[in-house]
């Protein structure tokens, strides 16, 4: 049932370790008629951007509580990436209408500094390195900078078949994981010379069909690759082998998945809705 808040609880039950599957415990209601572009998390604090705002909310993640908005000037009307920083302890923001990163400070100021990347910024991860990566859409390249907005490299992706890339993040083989937001979706990991390592094929073996526009990433601490496709949830393996759909309990399913982000201190998957209810849907017990 919903709070007051409008959240919804239920208890996760484990009777079986080994079988257990990620359980639904929250929902982070709709704000309006506003899809999720992208949600991340760092601490105590949720962070959720939405279609057409020009700011991010921020939740308490244990009572998913709406605490305060930051306010992103010159984001423009078009975010579709957020990547948190623990290290710097700073959020990263991406404006894709402004060709932009912006960096907002979350130690107590205000400050927001902005840089300008390649065309199309959309997905943001941090990698081991303490970088923002920014997965260019139209660009068709993969850039990292360090926080001050300085470019540390640019990964041309000018390979047949290796287009619109998504979002892009860093395995700890160095090789990067990239979603391809076509109608025949894939997913490719690539070395730092842009060329493709692996690169996921549907198989008969595996219950996972042709992808379609994919665009959320998400990488478990085994390099296990977890991917928003447009109506599903997917688990790869690191080397694109094997492939599964995600056993997510949610009435009516989960309505285009769009931002995806794994709290490992929780054991925690929250999955942004673009379409349908446009909620935060927040699963607990996942398998790190």
């Amino acid at each position: 049932m919903f709070t007051e808040l409008g959240l919804y609880k239920c208890r996760c039950v484990l009777t079986d370790v080994k079988s257990s599957a990620p359980t639904l415990t929250h929902v982070i209601p709709s704000q309006g008629r506003l899809g999720v572009t992208a949600v991340t998390s760092l601490g105590d604090d949720v962070f959720v951007v939405r279609w057409w705002s020009q700011q991010v909310e921020v939740y308490d993640a244990k009572t998913f509580t709406l605490q305060r908005h930051i306010t992103v000037p010159g984001l423009g009307e078009c975010s579709w990436g957020l990547a948190a920083c623990a290290h710097y302890k700073c959020l990263y923001v991406s404006g894709g209408d402004n060709v932009s990163v912006h960096r907002a400070e979350l130690s107590g100021s205000s400050a927001v500094k902005r840089w300008f990347v390649a065309n199309g910024p959309r997905g943001l991860s941090v990698n081991k390195a303490h970088n923002v990566v920014v997965a260019c859409f139209k660009a068709n390249m993969i850039h990292e900078y360090t926080t001050r907005g300085d470019l540390v490299r640019e990964i041309c992706l000018h390979q047949p078949g290796l287009t619109s890339p998504w979002q892009a993040i860093q395995l700890s083989t160095g090789h990067y994981v990239v979603s391809q937001c076509t109608s025949h979706g894939l997913v490719s990991v690539v070395g730092v010379d842009g060329q493709v390592v692996y690169r996921y094929r549907p198989s008969r073996a595996s219950d996972v069909g042709q992808m379609s526009f994919p665009m959320g990433l998400a990488v478990k601490m085994n390099d296990d690759i977890l991917v928003a496709d447009n109506k599903a949830i997917l688990q790869m393996n690191s080397s694109l082998s094997s492939a599964q759909q995600l056993t997510l309990a949610v009435d009516g399913g989960i309505r285009l998945p769009r931002g995806l982000c794994l709290d490992e201190s929780r054991g925690r998957l929250y999955v942004g809705e673009f379409g349908g209810s446009r909620r935060v849907l927040v699963f607990d017990c996942v398998r790190l």
